[in-house]
């Protein structure tokens, strides 16, 4: 499953999200961690020192790898040119599975050790001099909706993101990439406006949100929050002893974690779990194409020359039965058809 973490710059957002990954690594789930935020500090928060995290490949920095791989052999993509980062799938593309060994992992993608487990960590990269007056950030956080895109995710499997602040992630389709999107917010009016904004763009795609109040310090914090947000409340956490070693760099074994916050983090990973149930693979196949024609239309066509929305395959649906064919690279066909069952795609 998808999830994602978002909130004001400040909320705390990276570091309940690697909190989060923590949690899943202990109990054994496989993880893949995505730092898509413009600040890129999750690598530390999972303990990386500043070196090893600066030195994480840039996911942006590999968008022709990317955009190559995973054309695959769809006859509607002329060229890896002719993608954009909304590029939906079908017959012919590769995708992308948790777990698995493929050349975008290996040239984007390093593990990192944690307490009792190990998780892939992917980044964006961060703004560099060439990129200063000239770029948007959107078009690095391109090669993670690429790729969202195209990973088939199971029940078991997790995939966080770790996302830019603010309402930012409306700059794109990314946000409906998600089984589950939680919210970081502080109990103060600043901390709940970044919520009513995501609410209310989020409201017409069926996108699950939950909030996480964050730095809570009394009942009159967690009241307070209760009547901004409702029922969108999922769980409070407060002053950590834990974090405040671990953000001095004092490392401490993840089983120390105050009892409070592990079931904080247990009842986040239970509401994930019970969006991902409920997750409509038609639908989610819809939106991503809704998006992809408005950017073809907005900025995509101009920009590549080509009739975008003639990438899209109308017959095909992305669904966790989906992987590569045995000895055909690029095509995929449902993992039943091994079996000599018929089912089409």
């Amino acid at each position: 499953m998808k999830i994602a973490f978002v909130g004001k710059g400040g909320s705390g957002k990276t570091t309940l999200s690697s909190l989060f990954i923590r949690h899943l690594a202990a109990a054994g789930a496989p993880v893949v961690a995505v730092d898509a935020d413009i600040n890129q500090h999750l690598g530390v928060a999972l303990g990386l020192d500043e070196s090893a995290a600066a030195a994480l490949p840039a996911m942006g920095a590999h968008l022709p790898l990317i955009k190559d791989y995973l054309r695959g052999a769809n006859p509607r993509i002329a060229s890896a040119d002719a993608m954009i980062k909304t590029t939906p799938p079908g017959e012919g593309s590769r995708l992308l599975r948790v777990g698995e060994d493929n050349p975008v992992f290996a040239a984007c993608a390093r593990p990192v050790r944690l307490d009792g487990g190990e998780v892939t960590l992917m980044a964006t990269g961060p703004f560099t001099e060439s990129d200063l007056g000239v770029a948007c950030y959107h078009s690095k956080v391109g090669a993670v909706e690429l790729c969202l895109n195209h990973l088939v995710d199971g029940a078991d499997e997790y995939v966080v993101v770790d996302m830019t602040a603010g309402s930012d992630s409306f700059a794109s389709g990314m946000f409906t990439r998600f089984d589950m999107t939680f919210l970081v917010a502080e109990p103060t009016r600043k901390g709940v406006s970044v919520y009513r904004q995501y609410k209310e763009y989020a409201r017409d795609y069926g996108v699950a949100l939950r909030v996480v109040g964050n730095k809570v310090q009394s009942p009159d914090d967690v009241e307070f929050l209760r009547d901004e947000v409702g029922n969108d409340l999922l769980v409070t956490v407060g002053q950590s002893d834990w974090v405040r070693a671990m953000e001095k760099g004092r490392s401490a074994p993840f089983a120390l974690l105050a009892e409070a916050d592990r079931r904080a983090l247990g009842a986040l990973r239970e509401a994930a779990d019970g969006s991902y149930r409920t997750r409509d693979w038609e639908r989610y196949t819809r939106q991503m194409v809704h998006f992809h024609l408005r950017n073809a239309e907005s900025w995509g066509n101009a920009r590549t020359g080509t009739d975008l929305a003639a990438q899209v395959d109308p017959g095909f649906v992305l669904h966790e039965g989906l992987r590569t064919g045995p000895g055909q690279p690029g095509a995929f066909v449902p993992a039943a058809a091994e079996a000599g069952a018929t089912q089409p795609v």
